[in-house]
């Protein structure tokens, strides 16, 4: 049984369909990505699954237990967590602060010492900035506290929208090579992104998102290597 299952899911905003029919699974211990354009539907698909759209048909399934129809906080409790686009931290509030307000749920409160002492292992500036308020570090350090904040929580299955977002290369080289550590501590990871290439060299596997269907899926190596993705979206 996979960890996450999405099977046939259809969503969008009121009238307006986006998601037609998307199937896709996470196994324990996967990096999963899903690359597309702007405007293909890979927002819209992580707030469906984050349950802050609701489905019009479908399901959404973590540890064989359907969960499309729970609140949000509810989802996170049951171990699903989303970086979202943006990273929308709280600016006026410390790093340490933000740190603390990801570990909210009861079973992740409890593990703070231990979930925080590994947090400033993957992201030592974050050890050295606690004090200081969100809204005054960088673009690439506001992206690391908002993945350590999604991290806080304990989850099982990390979800990160678009966190290349608005990053110098280098910057994006650094956090990707701290997904794959992330990866490598036990937690399964579902990563969209524009950053075609950077993001499919780390997929374990992988699917290629178009006007709001799955048109491509296979290894992140093997996808790369793909002529029909080279051209669309590598310009090669």
């Amino acid at each position: 049984m996979p960890l996450f299952e999405v099977q046939d899911l259809h969503s969008g905003y009121k009238d307006v369909p986006v998601l037609h029919g998307i199937s896709f699974h996470v196994d324990e211990g996967e990096i999963v990505t899903i690359v597309g354009s702007n405007g293909a539907g890979k927002t819209t698909l992580l707030r469906t699954i984050s349950g802050l759209l609701s489905p019009t048909a479908g399901q959404i399934v973590l540890r064989g237990e359907p969960i499309h129809t729970l609140q949000p906080h509810a989802i996170v409790g049951k171990g699903l967590v989303q970086v979202p686009e943006g990273r929308q931290l709280f600016g006026y509030l410390t790093v340490r602060e933000n740190l603390l307000v990801g570990s909210h749920i009861k079973e992740a409160r409890r593990q703070r010492p231990q979930t925080l002492h590994m947090i400033f292992d993957l992201f030592p500036i974050l050890a050295e900035r606690q004090q200081q308020m969100a809204m005054t570090l960088s673009g690439g350090e506001q992206q690391m506290l908002a993945t350590a904040r999604a991290l806080m929580a304990c989850p099982t299955l990390l979800m990160l929208d678009e966190p290349s977002w608005g990053l110098a290369p280098i910057l994006v080289r650094r956090l990707f090579e701290t997904f794959v550590e992330i990866n490598r501590q036990g937690v399964a990871i579902l990563l969209v992104e524009q950053n075609v290439y950077g993001a499919l060299a780390l997929a374990h596997r992988a699917y290629v998102m178009e006007r709001g269907s799955l048109v491509m899926q296979g290894g992140g190596k093997e996808l790369l290597e793909n002529p029909e993705l080279k051209a669309s979206y590598l310009g090669l």
